[in-house]
């Protein structure tokens, strides 16, 4: 199943296609999308035999034009780590890595000068990276608190130098050293190409349950944001009401959010982002929160949620603070989960060796192939040391799983019914 996309040929469609998609009011015309989606899906199916080119798709207008396919979209990825993460966060930045998308690497302020020196080494001395000049690293580290508002304020720092120094981005993504991706980003840029490009992927919900009295009512001071060692967060010996104002959100720390909607949290020409940062800077955990309560409490944005976080993730039961290791005995489940990330793993673990081989066709030390990938497999080199254009992704068979979990999340028995309840 191969597949050619080149922006050059599709600006005009895509304006077309996607122009009902970035100003409100927002009511997208989600069925066109999908038949659209499926349509494209038969046609792969019908012209196996396409050969899609590798450099430019000028030289076989005639493919290009046949499919009229949307323009590629481009991710904006965070990867944070702290102390001892090093050789994780490389991993998962080979995994993730495509010419397209844009990388910010973050080591939190627990990491030490050596460990600094060698992400930033790594990242200037690879080859690829140099050509396409699409992964940059945090200069000076922020302190995170577990559990403080530090953190939310780390992932706007790192969505602030995205809007600063990368104009064109579509989605941002955050991921840990401990997250790992179950498809190709060929796989993932296919079929984002057919998302409305207003859509958050945000797990959200207002029933607080225990959280109320555990995270809403106390009042936490968190010492990173005035000290320059870590230390935990303390309490307040007051409790607190729950705001009338606006109406508090929680879920999944863990997001792909639109720029449009980041650019309104950073920039925020409306005050709700910063009256609920405000807030937030006493709330344990805010960032299971900030975005959430932001998202869903202004009109613009309240109706642009699916309410999944697109991981895959196992709790026990009952469910603890963190979700379970991921072992060799989730493989098949997350194989067919249909989400694009999963966590947590644990270092090396041998589930993230089978995950390569099977799922990403990633070799030890090397990138996920893709598309831009030309080089030659054997001896045991990497394709992707010798590279075509980035403009060329070639989803595989297992697209289809993604596309089906999409067709779901967008249904509308699924889709309105879950925002911001």
């Amino acid at each position: 199943m191969k597949r050619n996309h080149s922006s050059h040929h599709h600006n005009h469609h895509h304006q077309n296609h996607h122009n009902n998609h970035q100003n409100p009011p927002r009511k997208w015309l989600i069925i066109p999308t999908l038949t659209i989606s499926l349509l494209i899906f038969f046609l792969i199916i019908l012209f196996p035999h396409s050969k899609p080119s590798y450099s430019s798709s000028s030289e076989n207008p005639n493919f290009t034009t046949h499919f009229n396919l949307p323009k590629l979209p481009k991710f904006a990825y965070l990867l944070t780590a702290t102390k001892g993460e090093v050789s994780q966060l490389k991993r998962v930045l080979q995994a993730t890595y495509h010419p397209r998308n844009y990388y910010l690497l973050h080591l939190d302020l627990e990491a030490s000068v050596e460990e600094r020196v060698e992400i930033a080494k790594y990242v200037k001395y690879e080859k690829v990276f140099g050509v396409f000049g699409n992964v940059m690293v945090v200069g000076k580290g922020d302190l995170v608190t577990v559990k403080g508002p530090s953190m939310i304020a780390s992932t706007l720092h790192s969505v602030a130098l995205f809007l600063k120094r990368v104009g064109d981005w579509d989605w941002f993504v955050n991921l840990s050293a401990s997250d790992y991706p179950l498809f190709s980003q060929d796989d993932l840029l296919h079929i984002f190409s057919f998302m409305p490009r207003d859509i958050n992927f945000i797990e959200h919900t207002s029933n607080l349950g225990w959280k109320e009295f555990q995270r809403a009512r106390p009042i936490i001071i968190d010492p990173g944001l005035y000290h320059s060692r870590v230390s935990s967060v303390y309490y307040a010996k007051e409790k607190r009401s729950l705001p009338s104002s606006f109406k508090l959100f929680t879920g999944s720390e863990w997001v792909v959010l639109t720029k449009p909607f980041l650019e309104f949290c950073v920039w925020g020409w409306d005050n709700l982002p910063r009256t609920l940062l405000m807030y937030y800077t006493n709330f344990l955990s805010s960032n299971e929160g900030y975005f959430h309560t932001v998202i869903c409490n202004h009109k613009d944005y309240q109706n642009t949620t699916i309410n999944n976080d697109l991981r895959y993730l196992r709790w026990d039961n009952p469910p603890k603070q963190q979700p379970l290791s991921l072992k060799l005995e989730h493989f098949k489940d997350m194989a067919h989960s249909g989400a694009p990330f999963a966590r947590k793993f644990d270092k090396d673990d041998p589930v993230l060796d089978k995950i390569d081989k099977e799922l990403l066709g990633r070799s030890d030390g090397g990138f996920t192939r893709g598309g831009w990938c030309i080089g030659d497999s054997l001896k045991g080199k990497d394709p992707c040391g010798i590279y075509g254009n980035p403009i060329v992704v070639k989803p595989s068979l297992r697209s289809k799983i993604l596309e089906k979990l999409m067709l779901k999340l967008l249904d509308s028995e699924n889709f309105r019914s879950k925002q911001c309840k």
